[in-house]
């Protein structure tokens, strides 16, 4: 009985790590992918996560890039798959078309 409970806790303990360790993963991933993409270029969400190595994790990406605020990542470029650009949270919508008419991603 304590072997089996000392080997749950173990798995909970390690299990935490291990997805603590594969969140850093994704998000590492998922802003290399973006940092990436030419000034004047766009990707979709679902080609930001299939290029991250998680090709099903195109609504994470949308949630990993709502909730981060690096100015060093050109989160701007990021648009959704059927042409329409969703939302930016450093200005909304409204900002994301000003810098992507900038850099001649859109007209």
């Amino acid at each position: 009985m304590l072997l089996i409970r000392m080997f749950y806790l173990k798995k909970e303990f390690f299990g935490d790590r291990v997805k603590e360790k594969s969140m850093k993963l994704f998000s590492e991933k998922v802003a290399l992918v973006v940092a990436s993409i030419p000034s004047g270029k766009t990707l979709s969400y679902s080609e930001v996560a299939k290029r991250a190595g998680f090709p099903r994790a195109a609504r994470a990406v949308g949630s990993y890039l709502r909730k981060n605020y690096d100015p060093t990542i050109p989160y701007h470029r990021v648009i959704c798959a059927d042409g329409r650009l969703g939302n930016y949270n450093r200005g909304g919508t409204e900002m994301k078309i000003l810098l992507l008419r900038a850099e001649g991603a859109i007209e």
